[in-house]
């Protein structure tokens, strides 16, 4: 009979671990939405895939909801409070987001740096009198690593028969940066006028990208003291939830079903709370102003 109310207790303290966690991947994890999903088994498989572009980072993004999944069980099993549980389980794919505030934005900058390199490498190629689909193809083995599976994906598109036009909106849709809507505009104005002023309006584009570069980073620098109080605060929280799963008299008090209230309420508040500063030490989303590829117009 014990084993069976052991057994019970886990596969009921899985349940709830898993349906909170995925409830909180739903609502900060999916960063990138995939088009419409009509129905729940849409929404569920990205939910299982996550936001990660990369089998990779979809595997990764699995482990995680695993591990929290597994993680919850366990605390639950162990202390018999399935808030405790709960909030452990949240904290396994929350950590790492937490203390990765500010990566995606580094790695905006940097790709905004080799567009910018990518541009003037361009500008040089096409000033040899080659075509833009030549020369487009004629920079993939000096591209900067930051961007290279774009460019080789434009340039794939260009040699399939893609219309230049939809090719190089795909290109700037996978960039989804303001400065690349930039070099793709005057890619394309080429394309309807064909002037011969292509390499001067590249060149004063790659010098624009430069010096956004540099006040993305000069402003970057100034979010260290936001980002430093999150990974502070998710390191306090993480040794508040270790110090209770190994001294149970520290969560005892909270072993009735008002004090399971209590901490889920002031469990969640503080999580909010997190969420919170993360968001404020992050940057605005640069507006775009190319609009997104039809698919109906890519083949000629």
């Amino acid at each position: 009979m014990s084993a069976n109310v052991e057994l019970i207790a886990m596969v009921s303290g899985a349940a709830c671990v898993a349906g909170l966690v995925l409830a909180v991947v739903a609502l900060v994890g999916t960063t990138r939405p995939s088009g419409p999903a009509p129905g729940a088994g849409r929404g569920l498989r990205r939910l299982w895939l996550g936001p990660g572009a990369t089998p990779r980072e979809q595997r990764h993004h699995q482990l995680l909801l695993g591990g929290a999944v597994l993680a919850g069980a366990l605390t639950f099993l162990l202390t018999g409070l399935p808030v405790v549980g709960l909030l452990v389980g949240v904290a396994v794919p929350g950590t790492p987001w937490l203390f990765s505030v500010g990566r995606t934005e580094q790695r905006a900058i940097a790709r905004i740096e080799a567009v910018g390199e990518w541009t003037r490498r361009l500008k040089d190629v096409s000033a040899t009198g080659q075509g833009l689909q030549q020369a487009i193809i004629g920079t993939i083995a000096t591209v900067p690593e930051e961007i290279e599976e774009e460019v080789r994906l434009l340039a794939a598109r260009l040699q399939a028969g893609w219309l230049a036009r939809s090719a190089l909106l795909a290109f700037a849709d996978d960039i989804a940066d303001p400065v690349c809507d930039q070099v793709v505009a005057a890619l394309i104005l080429h394309l309807s006028d064909r002037g011969e002023r292509l390499g001067d309006v590249l060149g004063s584009i790659a010098s624009a990208a430069a010096a956004e570069v540099a006040t993305r980073r000069e402003i970057e620098a100034k979010r260290t003291q936001p980002r430093f109080a999150v990974r502070f605060l998710t390191g306090m929280t993480l040794l508040t939830l270790a110090y209770g799963l190994v001294n149970t008299e520290y969560v005892r008090p909270y072993g009735t079903p008002v004090g399971q209230l209590v901490m889920a309420v002031l469990g969640a508040a503080f999580v909010g709370l997190l969420a919170w500063v993360r968001s404020m030490s992050q940057p605005p989303r640069p507006a775009r102003f190319l609009p997104a590829p039809d698919p109906a117009e890519a083949i000629a």
